[in-house]
Formats: structure tokens, C-alpha cells, sequence
């Protein structure tokens, strides 16, 4: 049985994936969460991963955020996103780890390209300019992964997730993802009665959303390939909507009967981000959590949590 090590474990990423990873025949998974190594400081992760010993290094590490977090923090994103993925790419190499599967972002796509994206649109533009600290960093892990495994003959790789959503997520009123932030504010308006809820931009952008779980299956399907043949894959599900969409989505999921108000001073960034899922397609792969389905499954363990005083909220 293959041991592998997820950095970022604690994350709604991580802890998905480590579940999928125990309840599979083949691997045993090994955590890493903040408590047990700093990703920014090398030393820590080199002694890490030396004690550990794993076969096999997953990367769902990252410091993330929505526009108004990235748009605040953008030296923070860049600086500690470019760090954790240098620190665990190397350190991983120089302790004879063979295999790694680092994970990106659908945002490292240039913002004014043809949808759906393909792979070889990367670097074809400039960056959608809320998100590109964050962006940058996630590119160089891609190529980082790249350049390591065309000198050093290593299987490292790269798997581009659309935006996710899933258990364990960060619900920051203000520096989390679009869905966790609109799921905890309908849900708040609900509570409090509140007539109105006030959305941040037009409405108007197109998104595709993939749960965690799904994600995580992505991931084992392709640690189970026997020669992986590209350099980086996108993961998404064929499958988007608008942000009034969602919103509707979310107002019905979680019985808010008031009204949604748009505040078109917000920022929208890229108006339409979906991504071309051919490679993973034609490899066999497709996700299985429809988004309605999941997007039920994920409120009730929003209510777990809300109601138990245990939300994420970093």
C-alpha cells in the first residue's frame, strides 16, 4: 500500500481528498496541516516529508480567497502561494519522491479568451488583474512541475480545478469564494429576517462549479494512470450557470423568501470562466455529484457547523 502525503490536508481539498484516499484499496493517506509544518518555511517541510517518507505528494496547499481577499492581499497571495509551492515541489524532489500531483486553478487562465478554456491558453494573454498575485504564483507551480520533471524524469503533474465548493469550507463573510460567502449570507438574512440580500457585482458572470468530492476523485483516477501524458489537466464538469443562477440556487436551498439585490458598483472579474475538460474526458473521467445535489449536501453540513459554533472562518 502506496502512502501519500497531502499537504494542505486540513482544507476543504485536503480533508476530501483524504477520505477518498482511505476508503481506496491502494493508498494510505498521511496528513499535513498547518499544526505540522509551516508550508512557507522549507526546512519544516523538508523534515517533514524526510520523517514521513511518503511514495507519493499531493500539493492542495495554497493561501486562497475571493476577489475582495485577493484584491487586499495580493502581495500575501503571491508571496505564500509561490513559497508553498517551491517548498514541496523541491523538497520533494531532493527526498526522492517520484510521483506529485500539484494543484492550480482555473484562474491562471488569461481573462479575455475563448470558452470554454483549453490548457494551451495558458499564458496566451494577460491576467484577470483582481486575481493575478494569486494567478502568478499558481502558474509558476504548473511550470515548476514542468521543468522538474523534464530534467529530473519525475511524474509530476498539474490538475486545474474549476471553482469548487464543498464540506469544510472557509466561510469568511468577506475573504471567502463566491458560493461559501453567498450560502453563509442568505442563510444569515434568513435568521434574521432580513427583507433583502445585497450581492456584490451585475449577476451577470458565468461560473461552473465541481465539488470537493469530485475533485478528489479526479485526483486517485489519475494517480492510478499508468503513464500520465500531459503536463496539466483541467477538472470541471461541462456544466455553468450565472451568479444570479447561483444566487436563486442558494435562496431556494436555504428558504430565504426576500429579495436579491445586485450592487453593480462590485466587481465582477472575468465575466465567463469554463473550462475545456477534454483530456480528463477522454481519459474516462467524469465528476458524478450533481450541482444541486451537492449544493444541498453542503448546506446541511453548513448547519452542523453554524449551529455547533465550528465554522471555518479564516
Amino acid at each position: 500500500m502506496k502512502k501519500v502525503l497531502v499537504c494542505g490536508s486540513g482544507g476543504m481539498v485536503g480533508s476530501a481528498l483524504v477520505k477518498k484516499i482511505n476508503n481506496s484499496k491502494n493508498y494510505k493517506a498521511i496528513t499535513c496541516t498547518r499544526k505540522d509544518a509551516d508550508l512557507c518555511n522549507y526546512n519544516q517541510v523538508d523534515e517533514f516529508i524526510k520523517i514521513k517518507n511518503p511514495d507519493i505528494v499531493i500539493n492542495c496547499a495554497a493561501k486562497v480567497g475571493g476577489i475582495h481577499a485577493n484584491k487586499t492581499y495580493p502581495a500575501e497571495f503571491i508571496s505564500e502561494n509561490l513559497k508553498i509551492n517551491l517548498n514541496i515541489i523541491d523538497s520533494s524532489y531532493k527526498n526522492g519522491i517520484k510521483k506529485l500531483i500539484n494543484l492550480g486553478s482555473s484562474c491562471i487562465y488569461p481573462s479575455n479568451i475563448k470558452r470554454p478554456i483549453t490548457e494551451k491558453d495558458l499564458l496566451s494573454d494577460s491576467l484577470e488583474e483582481t486575481n493575478e498575485a494569486y494567478a502568478l504564483a499558481k502558474i509558476c507551480g504548473v511550470h515548476l512541475c514542468k521543468h522538474y520533471r523534464a530534467q529530473y524524469n519525475v511524474s509530476y503533474h498539474s490538475l486545474m480545478p474549476t471553482n469548487l465548493y464543498g464540506y469544510n469550507d472557509n466561510y469568511h463573510p468577506e475573504n471567502s469564494h463566491v458560493l461559501p460567502a453567498l450560502l453563509r449570507r442568505f442563510h444569515e438574512a434568513k435568521e434574521n429576517g432580513d427583507q433583502t440580500v445585497e450581492v456584490w457585482g451585475s449577476g451577470r458572470p458565468i461560473r461552473e462549479f465541481l465539488h470537493a468530492d469530485d475533485l478528489a476523485d479526479a485526483i486517485l483516477y489519475v494517480l492510478n494512470l499508468k503513464d500520465i501524458k500531459f503536463d496539466f489537466a483541467n477538472v470541471g464538469t461541462g456544466f455553468q450557470f450565472s451568479i444570479k443562477e447561483l444566487c436563486e440556487k442558494i435562496k431556494s436551498v436555504t428558504g430565504f423568501d426576500g429579495e436579491i439585490y445586485f450592487n453593480n458598483n462590485g466587481v465582477d472579474g472575468t465575466l465567463i470562466k469554463n473550462l475545456n475538460r477534454s483530456i480528463l474526458h477522454d481519459l474516462g473521467w467524469e465528476p458524478s455529484i450533481s450541482f444541486y445535489e451537492g449544493l444541498v449536501l453542503v448546506y446541511e453540513d453548513f448547519l452542523k457547523s453554524y449551529k455547533s459554533n465550528n465554522l471555518r472562518s479564516v
